[in-house]
């Protein structure tokens, strides 16, 4: 299926009166764009051609693997187009949120063939890495509760209680 959109030529606009030859001109000045599938959109979208389950899941391993506190997933498909799933985290200093996001891009890069683009990392209290369709927040402890992201994005989270660490 295909949608047209006609883009007025010089000639429709100045003799609306025009003869066949301004006719054929139309035809030959439509633009056709072709529809394409939402899952063709969605496979644009994921660098390296892995699902968001797949992604989610280094990601998680990841965070974890790493000692991250705290990590939350946030269902957003559905809810938002920049996104299937964002994931908050916390590391307890700023050096450990630098070390989990590298490691996570490392990984990301070296399992899918896609180094993701990254804010924040060099300074470690807030990091975001965009992974394709999945957003992953690193935060400091006390520069997570001040945004408190889980309070936009899914209230019921925000009153949960914290994920122990293994070992506590």
């Amino acid at each position: 299926m295909e949608t047209r959109f006609d883009i007025p030529t010089p000639s429709t606009t100045q003799n609306p009166d025009a003869s066949a030859a301004t006719s054929a001109a139309d035809a030959t000045s439509a633009e056709t764009i072709p529809e394409r599938p939402e899952a063709a959109l969605a496979a644009e979208a994921r660098p390296g051609g892995a699902s968001s389950d797949e992604r989610l899941t280094l990601i998680r391993e990841s965070l974890e693997d790493d000692k991250a506190e705290d990590i939350l997933v946030i269902d957003l498909r559905g809810k938002s187009p920049v996104a299937d799933f964002m994931v908050i985290a916390s590391g307890r200093s700023a050096r450990h949120v630098g070390a989990i996001c590298e490691k996570m891009m490392d990984r990301l890069k070296e399992t899918f063939g896609e180094r993701p683009r990254a804010e924040g990392v060099e300074h470690g209290d807030w990091a975001l890495i965009d992974a394709g369709d999945i957003i992953a927040h690193v935060f400091r402890p006390e520069v997570r509760e001040f945004y408190a992201l889980e309070k936009m994005w899914a209230p019921q989270a925000a009153n949960r209680a914290p994920t122990p660490r293994q070992g506590d």
